[in-house]
């Protein structure tokens, strides 16, 4: 797999994605759902944004190790949430994930009236090999 990112700007890398990725000669896509603050039990996390924020990591991570594919392979990840603004006040949590898994991504956050249950964040990914 050969994977180039297009930044004709620098003052998207303080943010923690990039304008765009082309990846070529892949062996594998993997297309993720969203994942959310979800325990293996199938219940709704009703805690705070940065809890939930983790347990979203967490469960992405663990979809795509499953998969056996990499998180520094991720070429897409949409963040949905039902305020920007609790999200952007542990936007930390998710600029150090980003950074320890050498993750250079393209993204869109967009901010939803509402999630599953109690559910505050949703991470979608799209993740080549």
């Amino acid at each position: 797999m050969n994977k180039r990112i297009v930044n004709p700007w620098k003052w998207q890398n303080e943010r923690s994605y990039v304008q765009a990725v082309e990846v070529t000669n892949t062996e594998g896509t993997l297309y993720i759902s969203g994942q959310t603050a979800i325990d293996a039990d199938g219940k709704s996390s009703t805690e705070d944004m940065k809890p939930q924020l983790i347990k979203a990591i967490e469960n992405l991570e663990k979809v795509i190790e499953e998969a056996d594919y990499e998180c520094r392979n991720i070429v897409r990840l949409d963040v949905y949430t039902t305020s920007t603004e609790e999200f952007f006040s542990c936007f930390d949590v998710f600029q150090n994930w980003t950074k320890e898994n050498n993750v250079q991504q393209a993204s869109t956050v967009l901010e939803v009236k509402g999630l599953f249950e109690t559910l505050k964040i949703e991470l979608e990914a799209i993740v080549v090999k």
